[in-house]
């Protein structure tokens, strides 16, 4: 009898000792958290909202930062549950699989599936905490959108009157190496690579795949789209990620 390409999948994950995930945008939106690039997404339906996204827009033009933090205010990660998705990778993580999470994600689902904070690895930052683009001051969004709620329509930083954003990071702003080199550390380690939801467009994170591949892992792509890394991949998925996660674990 033949084995279909997600047995196969869930057989290597079965016995790897190492499974490294990277995780994008596609394994929120049942969250309720849009993705950015696909069909509904936030960039393709509103293009004004990837102005919002460049640092350089951000900090020229105070219209620009208003509208950020009503945004961000409306933000549905601050109501979004994870799904079964972040589910079956934190049952990975409870099976001793899971060597590290890398996501492109800035919604902390994955921590509150119940991955120790340690093990995921979050290339783009988080939304959770804000930051000042001066003095590096750094503390709980809830804190500033208390503020915004209470009228500030561009609140500055209390310490020294800097620009105040989240702490993620933005078009044309640095990475911090130090994150990146931690998500090149954990590919070269894997011995399945799991690029789930992502379109694997935005480099450098996107360099862990080939990476993976490069040092002897499997290359296993679940993604609603088609992407670049296709044709290296040892599986490619183009299914739900809701449905063929938890199967894939375990879960």
């Amino acid at each position: 009898m033949s084995t279909t390409p997600i047995d196969k999948v869930r057989g290597w994950i079965a016995g790897a000792e190492r499974v490294v995930a990277l995780t994008g945008a596609g394994i929120s939106t049942d969250s309720g958290i849009p993705d950015f690039r696909g069909p509904q997404g936030l960039w393709t339906k509103n293009p004004l909202a990837e102005k919002m996204s460049d640092i350089r827009y951000y900090v020229a033009d105070p219209e620009v930062r208003k509208l950020s933090w009503q945004n961000r205010l409306e933000s549905p990660a601050w109501t979004a549950k994870p799904n079964n998705g972040h589910r079956a990778l934190a049952e990975l993580d409870k099976r001793g699989k899971l060597h590290a999470l890398i996501t492109q994600n800035i919604d902390g689902l994955h921590q509150r599936a119940g991955i120790p904070a340690e093990k995921v690895i979050e290339v783009h930052g988080t939304l959770h905490y804000a930051m000042c683009l001066s003095c590096n001051w750094r503390d709980d969004m809830q804190l500033v959108l208390a503020r915004v709620r209470a009228g500030e329509e561009d609140p500055a930083c209390t310490e020294c009157g800097g620009i105040l954003k989240s702490d993620t990071i933005s078009f044309g702003q640095a990475l911090v190496p130090s994150v990146i080199d931690r998500a090149m550390q954990a590919a070269r380690k894997a011995d399945v690579l799991l690029a789930v939801g992502s379109t694997l467009q935005v480099y450098p994170v996107a360099g862990a795949v080939p990476l993976a591949k490069q040092a002897g892992a499997r290359l296993v792509i679940l993604n609603a789209q088609a992407t670049q890394f296709d044709e290296i991949a040892d599986a490619v998925l183009n299914t739900s990620i809701g449905e063929a996660l938890p199967f894939l674990c375990g879960a």
